[in-house]
């Protein structure tokens, strides 16, 4: 286009070499606009590009920490329901320690009572004896004595 506008005449070569001038500076600007625009979109794709895979690292690292926490929950759960377990046979080991100690205390009772009948039985000879001035009961103390104050069936 230049060697035509220069091959002109004068009056119509001074305004064609103008606009020419004009034109190129417009393309340049259009050049550099379009250069500016294509590094943006492709410094925006690689941008999108970061961000997806970071998105998509995220989301498997949510997904991670989900899995984490539910199996984290889970065994809270089962630990929960062990204590829970573990409480009520100990309330039960415990009913049964009371019932166990009621039943001794009143065995307790019970041996304490023949003990005293016991003493009272190998006393009453004896006893007999200072009433009386007789002592009958020594041969029946002995037999006592020897039984541990068993009665005969």
């Amino acid at each position: 286009m230049d060697l035509e506008a220069i091959s002109l005449q004068p009056n119509v070569k001074a305004v064609l070499l103008a606009k020419l001038r004009e034109y190129k500076s417009d393309l340049s600007n259009l050049k550099s606009e379009h250069k500016r625009l294509a590094s943006a979109n492709s410094n925006q794709a690689a941008r999108d590009d970061l961000l997806e895979s970071g998105m998509a690292d995220a989301m498997s690292v949510s997904a991670n920490q989900r899995g984490r926490l539910m199996m984290s929950t889970e065994r809270l759960n089962e630990s929960s329901d062990r204590i829970k377990e573990s409480r009520r046979t100990m309330l039960e080991t415990e009913e049964l320690g009371v019932s166990i100690l009621q039943d001794l205390h009143q065995q307790r009772q019970s041996l304490l009572h023949a003990n005293d009948t016991v003493f009272l039985l190998l006393k009453v000879p004896y006893r007999l004896h200072l009433l009386t001035g007789k002592f009958e009961g020594k041969d029946e103390r002995k037999r006592l004595m020897r039984k541990g104050g068993r009665k005969n069936k």
